[in-house]
């Protein structure tokens, strides 16, 4: 059709110009900020303070939309039985791993040993959700944090002591726990990612 159009103009006596290739694409577009978006920016950057406080929210930002692959009572990953499983997206029965409950709770110890037994489990840096009840605390609720006790007091109420396999790190109430046994911690994260993103609504 262009072709057809361009010896149309010529016998019409029109001069027509073929562009080489690489004439024919229109050039990049740049995005460049107005001048007085550029002096804003600098004036931005310029105090340090301001500029730092962006970077630690947005770090903060993203950390608070991941909590549930930082702070949860369920596995990331679970392998069973040649099953590869995603409960942190998932709901899956307890029928699943031998049990009766509608919804699995992965910190049964029963649970557990059925899923080590025929497979794996990844978890979460901390094994605790905003709603999660820590009932292994060894003294009554609010309890202060684990890093504050000996490992012989932190395990006390597991049935194996300080050799229980679930006395470990990711069991820890960082922060304590409130005045119903929840980890402080776990809803200090998912609470700040409720508040930003109700601000932002």
């Amino acid at each position: 059709m262009d072709s057809r159009l361009n010896k149309d103009l010529e016998n019409a006596g029109y001069d027509v110009l073929n562009p080489l290739p690489e004439e024919t694409a229109p050039p990049p577009k740049q995005m460049r900020l107005s001048p007085i978006n550029q002096r804003r920016l600098a004036n931005f950057k310029a105090n340090r303070r301001g500029f730092w406080s962006l970077w630690i929210f947005l770090v903060l930002f993203v950390l608070a939309m991941l909590a549930e692959f930082i702070t949860n009572d369920r596995p990331v990953l679970v392998s069973y039985k040649g099953d590869l499983l995603a409960p942190v997206f998932v709901d899956y029965p307890e029928e699943k791993f031998g049990g009766f409950l509608a919804v699995t709770d992965y910190r049964d110890p029963f649970i557990q040993e059925e899923i080590n037994a025929n497979g794996w489990m990844l978890w979460p840096l901390v094994r605790y959700s905003y709603r999660t009840v820590n009932n292994e605390i060894p003294i009554p609720a609010p309890a202060p944090p684990s890093w504050t006790m000996d490992k012989e007091q932190r395990c006390v109420r597991y049935p194996l002591g300080a050799e229980d396999p679930n006395c470990v790190v990711g069991n820890w109430n960082w922060l304590g726990t409130d005045d119903q046994g929840r980890d402080v911690l776990a809803r200090l994260i998912y609470g700040f990612r409720i508040s930003v993103l109700l601000d932002w609504l």
